[in-house]
């Protein structure tokens, strides 16, 4: 059975918004048991299970704070960090998501 990660990321394809990315950036997807490379550019998103190649941007995020985060736009909050349920080395990378997506 597929999880909600595996739910949400292969989802993305389809709400992806061409031209909003104005370079090509990869992203390691680690949410619970479920990893993912995500690979966005100007004109397409394709998501792969598992790693593939070296990642731009790397999200290390309990499922529960992926889900708010993706569908939600709602940003971690300062405990999930702290208690380590969202973990990133590029804030910056994900604050280009929301813009690359329709949002649900």
């Amino acid at each position: 059975m597929p999880t909600q990660a595996h739910l949400i990321l292969n989802g993305l394809a389809a709400r992806f918004l061409p031209g909003k990315a104005s370079k090509t950036v990869r992203y390691y997807f680690s949410v619970g048991d479920d990893k993912y490379t995500m690979v966005l550019s100007p004109t397409a998103c394709t998501v792969t299970a598992g790693r593939d190649g070296d990642a731009d941007c790397v999200v290390k995020a309990h499922p529960d704070v992926f889900s708010d985060l993706v569908l939600k736009n709602k940003a971690p909050g300062a405990l999930d960090i702290a208690r380590g349920r969202f973990k990133t080395n590029d804030p910056g990378l994900l604050l280009l998501l929301k813009d690359c997506f329709k949002p649900l």
